[in-house]
């Protein structure tokens, strides 16, 4: 963790960033649609 933190405030450039642009994660909303909620859900017992 202290590697990432020291990194980012001393503005260093990433290392490894040939696979960056084409990650399917930054294409799609977090969390996905079908996994989301507009209300909480309500927890029944049965």
């Amino acid at each position: 963790a202290y590697i990432m933190i020291e990194s980012m405030l001393k503005k260093r450039s990433i290392l490894f960033a040939t696979n960056l642009n084409s990650a399917i994660e930054w294409f799609h909303p977090f969390p996905p649609a079908g996994h989301s909620y507009d209300d909480t859900p309500l927890i029944s017992s049965f």
